[in-house]
């Protein structure tokens, strides 16, 4: 790799700062100074995964890649994880059962790949679809692909082309590469191996793994089922000890308890409708109160409220689309109050939660339109229920 090379970057975010670090003569680009932008060059262009391919700068530049390609040929052993929910778990859980074996973690979380160890024996990385829609070389070793459902449909234009950028790197494995897949694509074309599955219970017989020896239950026994997969995969082993050291991250399906002992859950990492149904799963039994809404993405809210309806539920909306989730509750008889804020929708459950009930924020939906990010939304529901005797 040669540190020196002229580059283009198109973005001067996170990832774009970290390419100019490594390669101190690229030229970093945005909106504003676009305008400087010599549309005739052939320069290697590196995309900033957050800009969507309908942008001007996108559709005026030449040979557009992405990071990933332009650590092509000094990336080490890689195992690369994607799908709609669950990719940082899993990434974090590859790591941790894999640190041992000098790996390191990056990509669509935490450290950019301009920052990470080439000298390592492997790169764990989280792989958004943003990524791989601009990916044209680069390719995993081991491809570990949760269940993909609708998301990010603004960006991409529609599903199929967001499922497509999921799909990618099963065009560019090659013969002796592995991936492991929802069997929905087990017809989709690869020169990789392709080792597909139905369920949790599906991964356990193709692994040989004891499901009663792992102390995660659903949507987190996927993810710890995909990563002791990898590490039977590279060195044969099925490392039940440390996966069941490891820790879920704060604001997902995160039980908590107010100063009147009743369950609460913080699930604001839930930012589409698979999130949420997979968070309901432990709770299907239970009189439930759930706070939905925030921003969308355009996406199909339908197979969540086909889900609910049949469950003892009571929603709380919230958020820019708020009249579309009262709107869907009312189409579905379900008992709603549209709250507008989480605030709201905290000071109404406080009135309703009873013993067998749980209060639970799983959106469906993305923070942005009232919050930062959704950690602090998941942060202001958690303070909000705890400080219910200040309200």
């Amino acid at each position: 790799m040669n540190t020196n090379e002229k580059i283009r970057v198109l973005g001067k975010g996170l990832t774009a700062q970290a390419i100019k670090e490594k390669f101190p003569n690229a030229l970093l680009y945005d909106d504003n100074d676009f305008k400087d932008y010599d549309l005739s060059s052939c320069e290697k262009t590196i995309v900033s995964p957050g800009i969507p391919p309908y942008n001007e700068m996108i559709t005026k530049a030449k040979n557009v890649q992405s990071d990933y390609d332009l650590f092509d040929e000094v990336m080490p052993f890689s195992i690369w994880i994607s799908g709609t929910n669950g990719k940082t778990t899993t990434t974090q859980m590859c790591q941790h059962i894999l640190n041992e074996r000098n790996s390191v973690c990056g990509g669509n979380i935490g450290t950019p790949l301009s920052k990470l160890d080439t000298n390592a024996s492997i790169w764990i990385l989280e792989t958004s679809s943003f990524t791989l829609h601009y990916t044209n070389t680069a390719k995993p070793n081991l491809y570990l692909l949760l269940p993909i459902s609708e998301d990010h449909i603004t960006w991409h234009g529609s599903f199929e082309e967001y499922e497509n950028a999921k799909l990618k790197p099963l065009s560019l494995m090659k013969k002796g590469e592995i991936a492991i897949i929802p069997q929905c694509y087990k017809d989709y074309k690869s020169n990789a191996h392709k080792i597909t599955y139905k369920d949790s219970d599906d991964l356990c017989e193709k692994f040989g793994i004891d499901k009663s020896k792992i102390k995660f239950k659903e949507p987190f026994l996927l993810d710890a089922l995909l990563a002791l997969a990898s590490k039977k995969i590279i060195f044969d082993e099925i490392d039940y000890k440390k996966i069941n050291t490891f820790t879920i991250d704060e604001h997902k399906v995160e039980e908590f308890i107010d100063n009147k002992n009743r369950v609460w859950v913080n699930d604001s990492k839930a930012t589409n409708v698979d999130a949420t149904i997979n968070a309901l799963v432990p709770y299907k039994d239970k009189n439930i109160h759930l706070i939905l809404g925030g921003d969308d993405k355009g996406a199909n809210l339908l197979p969540l409220f086909e889900v609910i309806k049949n469950l003892n539920v009571k929603v709380y909306a919230i958020g820019s689309n708020n009249k579309r989730v009262e709107k869907y509750c009312n189409e579905y008889n379900i008992e709603v109050e549209n709250c507008e804020i989480l605030k709201n929708a905290v000071i109404k459950i406080n009135k309703n939660l009873k013993d067998n009930s749980i209060g639970i924020l799983s959106p469906s939906a993305a923070s942005l339109d009232q919050f930062k990010s959704y950690a602090q939304r998941g942060k202001t529901f958690k303070d909000l229920v705890l400080d219910l005797s200040k309200l």
